[in-house]
């Protein structure tokens, strides 16, 4: 009995480990599923890529031209942003996030990006949500950032980008490989590290006074108008001269 009864308990163990082992796999394989659509750049039509849009702070084809290249036979595809005049200009996709942390990242390379503002990068677009950025002329390098979400998700602009805010800036570059996932966490001393919240409330505009003051202010103009009011309604009636000239002559022969 004692050796059934041991026999028995040991499947069971053995059955709640693998049991256990295959949600943990499962857990890991939907945290890294891809988040970016046509995240290969490999599916589109008429030079256009399927999801992605462009964007450019000088939308002229005299200063800046956009490019998409992919293979007939459905392999992985490039995009390519020319900035040929100093330009903010991007690739973007739209991305919907719940709460957590994610990892953006893409292969970039670059021709003659010039080296005093922002070089090339993937970047949400956000104030300053940036991977390092690359310049001068590179090979394929995969730079990339992560990102918190708040409790309340948030909507997100993905973007292959060269030059940034206030930062405009020269040369070609190109993306492949873009990768979106959500991860658990940031490595320890990870670079390029951003809290999109704490972001966000950084950005907002700062009150003009406490709630108090602004009452007080109301209060005072109310008063104001109300004085004006008294005094105006308190004016002595206008009479003409004729009538002034009677209460004058009457008030002589009293």
């Amino acid at each position: 009995m004692r050796d059934g009864t041991g026999s028995a308990g040991l499947r069971i163990l053995s059955a709640a480990i693998i049991v256990i082992a295959v949600i943990a796999i499962a857990s890991r394989a939907t945290a890294s599923k891809e988040l970016l659509l046509n995240s290969d750049l490999s599916k589109g039509s008429a030079g256009q890529p399927d999801v992605w849009r462009t964007e450019a702070w000088v939308n002229e084809p005299s200063a800046v031209t956009f490019t998409w290249t992919h293979p007939p036979n459905g392999a992985p595809g490039e995009l390519e942003v020319n900035a040929i005049k100093p330009d903010d200009a991007r690739w973007m996709e739209s991305l919907t996030l719940t709460p957590g942390w994610y990892y953006f990242s893409a292969e970039i390379r670059t021709e003659d990006i010039a080296s005093q503002n922002t070089g090339a990068t993937i970047s949400i677009m956000e104030d300053g949500i940036v991977s390092r950025d690359l310049k001068g002329t590179t090979n394929w390098t995969r730079v990339g950032l992560y990102l918190k979400v708040g409790k309340k998700g948030a909507d997100v602009e993905v973007a292959l980008r060269v030059g940034g805010f206030a930062s405009l800036n020269t040369g070609r570059a190109f993306f492949r490989n873009v990768s979106g996932i959500q991860v658990d966490a940031p490595p320890a001393g990870g670079q390029q590290v951003y809290d999109l919240d704490t972001i966000r409330k950084a950005a907002e505009p700062a009150p003009i006074g406490s709630p108090i003051s602004l009452v007080l202010t109301y209060l005072f103009l109310i008063g104001v108008a109300y004085a004006g009011w008294y005094v105006f309604a308190m004016e002595p009636p206008k009479i003409s001269r004729a009538e002034a000239r009677r209460e004058a002559k009457k008030a002589a022969r009293r």
